[in-house]
C-alpha cells in the first residue's frame, strides 16, 4: 500500500517518559491526516522518526469539527488541548499515562499553556495535571489517572507459562498479572518476543499485559515498591506504560486485600509513583523532550 504523502516540512518533538517514547505533532486545527500507514511510517524506528506511539497535540473542537470525534469525553472543552493518542501500529488508544506527562510537559515547554495545572483531553475522559516542575528538556508531572475498575480474573498464555491476573480498566484494558514468589531478575528473564494470547471473549479488542513482582516492604514514606514489565496492544513490549503502572499498583493492592495506597513501581524505563485511591489514581514520573526537528517533504514515499 502506498504511503500517505506529507508535502509540507513538518514540525516533530520527540520526548519520552520513563524511556515510553512519543512522536508529538503540534496540530491545533486537526489539519493532519492521521492515517495508520503514516502514523506507523513515522513511529517506525528505521524508517521513521521511531516512537511507542504518536500524540497529537490539537483543539478539542478541531477534532469535532473534523469529524475525527463525534462527541467531547467527559470532561472535556471545546477549547482544551486534546491528546489524540495513536499507537506505533496506527491504532487508536484511549489513554496512555506516560504520554499525558510528555503532552503536558510539551505544552508548557511550548508555551502552548501558562499555568502548571490544567486539564488535558483524552478519549477516556478528562485529565487533569499538575506539572511540578519544567525546563526545555525536563519536568516532574503528576497526572489525573480517573477511575480504576476491577472486573474479575483471566489468563494469558506468555511463550509456555500461562499467567493469572485481575481484569482491570483504566480507559483501556488491561490484564495485570501479580506473580506469586516472581523475584525481579525472574521477571527480566520472562520472554516476551513470542507475543502474548488473551482470552478473546473477556478482551475483543485486545489489551495491554503487565506481569508484576508481590509487593516488597513500604519504605519510610508508606509506599509499596515492585517491579513490573508491561506488553502493550498495538506495539509489543515497551519499556515503560502509565496506564499499565496504574492497573499493576490496584493488582498489588488487591493480593493485599486493600483498594488503596502508593506504591513506587520500577520499569526498565525507570520508577514511576502511583497512588490508588477509592475514587480514582495518580501517576507522577519524569518526562524529558529528547529533540525536536522537521520532516523532509517525501520523507514518506518508497523509495525508488
Amino acid at each position: 500500500m502506498a504511503q500517505p504523502q506529507v508535502a509540507e516540512r513538518l514540525r516533530f518533538v520527540k520526548g519520552h517518559g520513563t524511556q515510553n517514547d512519543f512522536v508529538i505533532l503540534t496540530d491545533p486545527a486537526a489539519a493532519l491526516n492521521l492515517t495508520e500507514p503514516l502514523v506507523t511510517a513515522l513511529c517506525d524506528r528505521r524508517r521513521g522518526i521511531g516512537a511507542d506511539g504518536l500524540l497529537r497535540v490539537v483543539r478539542s473542537a478541531a477534532l469535532i469539527e473534523r469529524g475525527v470525534l463525534d462527541a467531547l469525553p467527559d470532561g472535556v472543552g471545546p477549547d482544551d488541548w486534546f491528546m489524540d493518542y495513536r499507537n506505533a501500529d496506527g491504532s487508536i488508544a484511549e489513554m496512555c499515562g506516560n504520554g499525558v506527562r510528555v503532552f503536558a510537559h510539551h505544552l508548557r515547554a511550548a508555551g502552548l499553556m501558562a499555568d502548571d495545572q490544567f486539564v488535558v483531553g483524552s478519549r477516556a475522559g478528562a485529565r487533569p495535571v499538575i506539572v511540578h516542575s519544567h525546563d526545555a528538556v525536563h519536568a516532574d508531572v503528576t497526572v489525573e489517572m480517573g477511575a480504576v475498575t476491577a472486573d474479575g480474573a483471566s489468563l494469558v498464555r506468555i511463550g509456555d507459562d500461562a499467567y493469572r491476573g485481575l481484569v482491570v480498566d483504566v480507559g483501556n484494558p488491561h490484564l495485570a498479572c501479580v506473580v506469586p514468589d516472581l523475584t525481579p531478575d525472574a521477571l527480566a528473564a520472562v520472554d516476551f518476543t513470542a507475543g502474548v494470547t488473551l482470552d478473546d471473549e473477556v478482551f475483543p479488542h485486545g489489551a495491554n499485559v503487565e506481569l508484576v513482582t508481590p509487593a516488597g516492604p513500604a519504605d519510610d514514606a508508606g509506599r509499596l515498591p515492585a517491579a513490573m514489565r508491561v506488553f502493550e496492544r498495538g506495539v509489543g513490549e515497551t519499556r515503560s506504560c502509565g496506564t499499565g503502572l496504574v492497573a499493576a499498583g490496584a493488582a498489588v493492592l488487591a493480593t493485599r486485600d486493600d483498594k488503596v495506597g502508593t506504591l513506587v513501581i520500577t520499569v526498565p524505563g525507570g520508577r514511576v509513583e502511583v497512588g490508588i485511591r477509592d475514587d480514582g489514581a495518580t501517576l507522577r514520573g519524569p518526562s524529558m523532550l529528547v529533540a525536536d526537528g522537521t520532516l523532509h517533504p517525501g520523507w514518506d514515499r518508497p523509495h525508488r
